[in-house]
Order: C-alpha cells, then sequence, then structure tokens
C-alpha cells in the first residue's frame, strides 16, 4: 500500500504532469530529495510513468471501444500483437481470459483500419463487437477520483500555478449535454504529431529532449506546451499500478439505459467515486463504464445497492478485468495486477 507522500505525489502529477519535484516537495512539505527518491521507486515498483495525450475531443479523433471473443490459449498472445499497435491503447483481458477488450483511436474522417481490415483476418478470433464513442463523461482528462484524494483546495491551488486547470474544463465538459460542446476540434498537424508522440512517450521529458525529437527550439517547445494545454488539445494523464491504493477489482460494465433517461443517469454516475472511465456508445449496451472496488464484496454492493437503484437501467453485464496489457500508451507486461483485478 502507498502511503501518503506516495498519494500526494501522484496527486500532484495528476494536477501537473510537468511540476518540478521542487515545487511538489514544497506543496507537500517534503524535500526536494525525498520526492525524487519516491518517484524513482514507484517507477520501479508501480509502473508509475506521466504521459502526455492528445484529448480526443479537441483533436479531432473518434474512439471506438472493441471487444473481442477470443479462444483462450490465443487470447494473450493477441492481446500483446493488439499492444504494440500506435492506434491502440487500454488493452485489458477480461472474462476469464476468453475476451480482450480495447480501444481503437481513428481520424474523425477516416476508419479505424484494424476493424475493417486487420481484425477480420485474425482466425482466432470468435466474434467482435464494436461500440462507437458518443460522449465520454469520465475519463481522459478527468481522472479517477480515487488518486485524487491527499492534496486539499490550497495546495491544489498552488499545484496549479499558471496553468489552466485542464481537469476542472473536463469535468464541466463531461457535465454538458453531449454535442453542446463549444471548442473547437482541430485535427493535429504534421508536426504537432511528432511532438504529442514524444509526450506520449514521456511526458516529463525535458525541453532538451523534446527539442531534439521536434526539430524545434526549446523556447518553441515550452511555448507549444502551454498553447496546446490551454487549448485543451493536450493534458497529461499517470499511470500507476492502483493495488497500491486499494484497488484489488475491476470491471467493465455493459449497461443499457433507455435513450430518454441517458445523459441524466449518466451524469449521476459520472459522481460516482467507484468509477474511472464512463461513455455513451453505439450498440445494444449505450452505456459502458470501469468500476474499480476494493474487493468483490464491494464490487457487488456497487452494483446492486447504487447502480441497482436506476430503473432506467434495463439490463448490466459485468465483465471482471484480469489484467491490464497497455494502458494509455505503452504496453504494461512489467507490471500486472493480481488476478482479481
Amino acid at each position: 500500500m502507498l502511503d501518503e507522500i506516495d498519494r500526494g505525489l501522484i496527486h500532484a502529477l495528476h494536477l501537473d504532469g510537468r511540476a518540478t519535484f521542487q515545487r511538489i516537495g514544497e506543496v507537500l512539505g517534503v524535500s526536494t530529495q525525498t520526492v525524487s527518491r519516491r518517484y524513482a521507486r514507484l517507477r520501479e515498483t508501480a509502473g508509475l510513468r506521466v504521459v502526455g495525450l492528445a484529448d480526443p475531443a479537441r483533436t479531432g479523433t473518434t474512439q471506438w471501444l472493441v471487444r473481442l471473443t477470443t479462444t483462450p490459449p490465443a487470447s494473450r498472445q493477441l492481446a500483446e500483437i493488439l499492444a504494440q499497435r500506435t492506434d491502440t491503447t487500454w488493452v485489458m483481458l477480461t472474462s476469464g481470459g476468453t475476451e480482450i477488450f480495447l480501444i481503437v483511436d481513428a481520424p474523425e474522417s477516416g476508419t479505424p483500419e484494424l476493424l475493417l481490415h486487420d481484425l477480420p483476418r485474425t482466425s482466432v478470433i470468435t466474434g467482435i463487437s464494436a461500440h462507437y464513442v458518443l460522449h465520454t463523461y469520465l475519463g481522459g482528462p478527468t481522472a479517477w477520483p480515487g488518486r485524487l484524494t491527499v492534496l486539499d483546495a490550497d495546495q491544489q491551488f498552488a499545484l496549479a500555478g499558471p496553468h489552466p486547470d485542464i481537469h476542472a474544463a473536463a469535468q464541466r465538459d463531461s457535465a454538458t449535454a453531449p454535442g453542446t460542446r463549444t471548442a473547437a476540434r482541430r485535427p493535429a498537424t504534421a508536426e504537432e504529431e511528432s511532438f504529442l508522440a514524444a509526450l506520449r512517450s514521456d511526458g516529463r521529458a525535458g525541453l532538451a529532449r523534446l527539442a531534439d525529437a521536434t526539430g524545434w527550439s526549446q523556447s518553441t517547445v515550452a511555448r507549444r506546451i502551454s498553447e496546446l494545454r490551454a487549448d485543451g488539445a493536450l493534458y497529461f494523464d499517470v499511470e500507476v499500478d492502483d493495488r497500491g491504493l486499494g484497488v484489488t477489482t475491476r470491471a467493465l460494465l455493459w449497461a443499457t439505459v433507455a435513450p430518454s433517461q441517458l445523459d441524466r443517469v449518466a451524469k449521476a454516475l459520472a459522481q460516482h467515486e467507484e468509477l474511472a472511465f464512463l461513455a455513451a456508445t453505439t450498440g445494444k449496451s449505450n452505456l459502458i463504464a470501469e468500476a474499480l472496488c476494493p474487493d468483490p464484496a464491494s464490487l457487488h454492493t456497487y452494483l446492486t445497492q447504487r447502480l441497482g437503484a436506476f430503473d432506467a437501467i434495463h439490463t448490466l453485464e459485468t465483465t471482471p478485468v484480469l489484467a491490464t496489457v497497455k494502458s494509455t500508451s505503452q504496453p504494461t507486461l512489467a507490471h500486472q495486477p493480481a488476478r482479481r483485478r
């Protein structure tokens, strides 16, 4: 289990993934050396990484939630192959190892090659279900609330510094009715794609390293980071093994909600601390979520008591997540969760 300093560091990195160790130490009330040591230890033992990501809601990218049914002996190998692709994120083994869940990114004006050409030729796949994401209520720039419980309001304000609070903006967007966002959607340019790829590899990379990767000057790199963050096109996410936060049970929830009640139910569920992801999609299951719980009993309580209180949820399927093969940007095989996760 992570202690208060570890949790505070993770909370701080969610607020500003590029904050210096000195600045984080000042906010946490510990030395710069302590923050540096804790960061290094968490990278080694809990897979801690900061990644810079483009927000699909701002950069003209579409997302598909894909559910594959496979033969059990082939599922792990196929998941690892899918994890190596640049157009996939959150590749998970679910349902006793007979299913793979993943998110596929595609240009707004294009089609996902993985769905149209590559997967249909894979003989070990016995079923494919693809759900087009219509609106994201939780996820992306909005971090799981279970990681944001340590810093008080003053500490959060101190870390926000000159940067806009992207998480707060994302929360406001998620509370807005689908289709009513006012922020412009602008596809990333070729230069920005190279820049974003470097940040996706290491969100805390120094200006000199990013300048080498892009051919820009360090001042241009710094300016572009500020501009893209202010525009909402770039945010910094934190990858870490949530077992240290007490999570041992993780599940995907596939709900069918009455269309007239979908937005109301989703906005209410977005306030649930058990959920880390929530999106309205196409398909028979039109509301899909990910729940993180301390144990199976807690998941049972959440399903029967909190979700069970919504009459508008007509059907609900629960699939346990056995392992996360890839998270937001890179395969995570070195830090596999316990079997029940």
